[in-house]
């Protein structure tokens, strides 16, 4: 091969790499600050719920925990597509137990100074009882924390971190008594 065509194929290799590097640089998105500035999550409500739940035979209770908010629009422009991630976790933990990862804002923009319906957010993972009161008395069921996340453009954007409330929201079956049947009175004639 000649110098003309060496020169040629690297000729051609940069100008392939080179717009491909200024297409990268402009399409980075916003920075985790404007994505800060534009949205605050409010009215967040974190509980626990059943995900399974059985009597017989042997009495078990899972619950899990949940996060709940609505996005209230604090910029001037119409906020869409955007999702968010929550990650539970015992308090002072390294390691997470659950998440849960939803395409949050989609069809509907909020408008700006709107709020977003409630977005739910429950963990994939949770604690284990016989029952409810099982549960609150377990010495090992430690506080719990969530940290929510908005994620726009492949950016991780830390929203806030709360305790989660050791309020569980669920009610056992109430076992049913019928009252036995009174006895016939005789008819008179």
């Amino acid at each position: 091969m000649n110098r003309c065509h060496k020169t040629l194929g690297l000729g051609a290799a940069l100008a392939a790499v080179v717009p491909a590097v200024f297409l990268a640089a402009s399409c980075k998105g916003p920075t985790a600050e404007e994505i800060k500035a534009k949205m605050e999550l409010v009215d967040v409500e974190t509980k626990w719920v059943m995900k399974d739940y059985r009597q017989w035979p042997n009495p078990m209770l899972t619950i899990v925990p949940v996060v709940s908010f609505r996005v209230k629009n604090i910029s001037d422009l119409p906020l869409d597509y955007i999702n968010f991630n929550a990650v539970f976790k015992e308090k002072g933990a390294v390691e997470n137990v659950g998440d849960n990862f939803l395409a949050a804002i989609r069809k509907e923009p909020i408008p700006p100074g709107g709020l977003s319906p409630t977005i739910t957010l429950k963990s994939n993972f949770g604690v284990k009882g016989r029952d409810k009161d099982d549960i609150q008395r377990n010495p090992y069921w430690k506080p719990w924390i969530v940290r929510v996340f908005a994620v726009k453009t492949q950016k991780h954007v830390l929203m806030g971190e709360w305790d989660m409330s050791r309020f569980i929201d669920f009610e056992e079956d109430k076992d049913v008594f019928q009252d036995e049947p009174k006895a016939k009175e005789p008819v008179k004639k």
